[in-house]
């Protein structure tokens, strides 16, 4: 099992302030170490997540889901975490899972454990369900093997192997781009059951805009001369653009 002192909770979250302070403090029990990023919130939700425990990075404006998850995985690693754990902010992660990922690393050496909502579908509300369902199959055809839920969240990433990978998108196609960089660096990825928990609140993802934006990231992707090699040529993990204003301790 991934050591929990090892470990740091990343959380990106965008106006999450009825979700966020019960989030952090039901993820300290079993992760000390919480870094939440405060993408760009209009609401209080970086003084909760403050006032519950975790450190805080602000942006001073929205970036998306994919430059906060870029900001939190850095801070993560320069401050001398091996592991992170990720989770979204509205609360639809159930933090009692969190043990499941670090004792699936622990088991087989993954460098990515990512959580697999689909065990239990009919949680999943109707559009989402689909999308990811559809998002994952085509995802499967192109690596040959079964990738049952791409678009999970809570996922456990092996930090170093993170950050020499060439991780570009700012939004929530991050999921599919980071899953599809660690099997092309030959990275083991395994998926691990996980709860689904109702969240009240509307979802921050938009149907049509991200689904197009997906879609725009996956036809470059899968062309035939990127195909054979899909991360190439390994760049360096790009931060501009995602610098904190604001931090706190």
């Amino acid at each position: 099992m991934v050591p929990t002192s090892n470990c740091a909770a990343v959380i990106p979250c965008f106006n999450e302030a009825a979700a966020i302070a019960p989030l952090v403090a039901a993820v300290r029990q079993f992760l000390p170490s919480v870094r939440v990023v405060d993408d760009g919130s209009t609401d209080d939700t970086g003084n909760l997540a403050y006032r519950a425990g975790a450190v805080v990075v602000r942006h001073p404006h929205n970036l998306g889901k994919g430059a906060a998850l870029r900001t939190g995985l850095l801070l993560a690693w320069k401050q001398g975490f091996e592991w992170a754990l990720t989770l979204d902010g509205d609360g639809q992660h159930a933090p009692e899972d969190l043990p499941h990922l670090l004792q699936r690393a622990g088991q087989t050496g993954a460098a990515l454990v990512i959580g697999n909502r689909l065990h239990n579908a009919p949680a999943i509300p109707w559009l989402r369900r689909h999308v990811n369902r559809w998002m994952s199959r085509k995802l499967s055809r192109l690596t040959g093997r079964h990738l049952p839920d791409t678009q999970c969240g809570l996922r456990l990433i092996h930090l170093a192997t993170w950050a020499a990978l060439p991780l570009k998108t700012a939004r929530f196609e991050v999921e599919s781009e980071m899953l599809m960089a660690f099997l092309a660096a030959g990275q083991q990825v395994e998926f691990v059951p996980v709860r689904v928990i109702d969240s009240s609140r509307n979802s921050h993802i938009r149907p049509v805009a991200d689904s197009l934006r997906w879609l725009r990231w996956w036809r470059n992707f899968s062309r035939p001369a990127t195909r054979h090699n899909p991360m190439a040529p390994a760049l360096q993990t790009s931060l501009s653009g995602a610098a904190p204003k604001e931090w706190f301790h």
